[in-house]
């Protein structure tokens, strides 16, 4: 569904939801300590960012569906996805500042004034990766890494603050599951929109809380990808002007009891 798609349906008890939500922070802003919502200028932006996105053997993706699972790759690099971005957005997600934005299910993006922003306008990014499985897997999100080296899923800054802000959604099949880098292991949330955490590399454990979506061996999936500032994080100041940042996503597939499925059936 494409975003101006997506802006059409949005009902108004959702819009009035957010309205809700942004008058609630407001409030609690102005007895707060730290004031989310950093200033928008025309300098303000995040200079540099690098992304990588990898997954297991048994597991790969792409920015497009293909017929055959050799047709898709193990690992995306940042000027991949920046290009798709630039192609199908419009914008360099280089050049273009990310804006402190809020939203209630991924569906719509809207300022601190409540003012609704399009994917085209670069306040946030987003962009589809397609998924496919050598055998049916439950896809989860890890912090784990890799044989490989230091791959596994992490946020990081030269500013500590940068990642409590930022947020990495996952949207299919109905569901926005939300990767709040400053959050707990344990999901939150109802059934349509699930926020987590993850736990350090070394301690990471696989279970539903970071539980994705399944796939059925042999078929495509596409999965909509959300990267955001949520202005109404107390981390979300000031402070965090003119950051860099660096994400990394490494993604991993398991039986319905969370063990981990090497590939060997491949």
């Amino acid at each position: 569904m494409s975003e101006n798609r997506r802006q059409d349906s949005f009902s108004e008890r959702q819009k009035l939801t957010i309205s809700l939500l942004l008058a609630a922070i407001a409030l609690v802003s102005i007895s707060a300590a730290s004031y989310a919502w950093f200033t928008i200028a025309d300098f303000t932006k995040v200079y540099s960012m690098s992304m990588e996105v990898t997954s297991g053997s048994n597991l790969r993706f792409d920015l497009d569906g293909h017929s055959e699972f050799e047709e898709y790759v193990k690992t995306l690099a940042f000027e991949q996805i920046a290009e798709r971005i630039r192609r199908e957005k419009g914008f360099d997600m280089q050049q273009v500042p990310l804006k402190p934005v809020t939203t209630t299910d991924c569906g719509s993006f809207a300022l601190e004034d409540g003012t609704f922003v399009a994917a085209d306008s670069g306040a946030y990014l987003s962009f589809r990766l397609h998924f496919m499985a050598t055998e049916d897997m439950i896809v989860h999100l890890t912090s784990a890494n890799s044989e490989a080296g230091k791959d596994g899923t992490a946020v990081t800054s030269s500013n500590q603050r940068l990642p409590d802000a930022m947020r990495i959604a996952f949207v299919t099949d109905g569901t926005c599951f939300i990767y709040d880098p400053g959050s707990g292991p344990e999901a939150q949330g109802n059934g349509d929109v699930r926020t987590f955490g993850l736990l350090p590399a070394d301690e990471m454990v696989l279970s539903q809380d970071n539980a994705l979506f399944a796939l059925k061996k042999g078929i495509d999936k596409p999965v909509d990808v959300y990267i955001w500032l949520e202005g109404s994080d107390p981390s979300c100041t000031d402070a965090i002007r003119k950051a860099d940042y660096q994400i990394k996503l490494r993604f991993i597939g398991t039986d319905e009891k969370h063990n981990v499925l090497d590939g060997s059936n491949h």
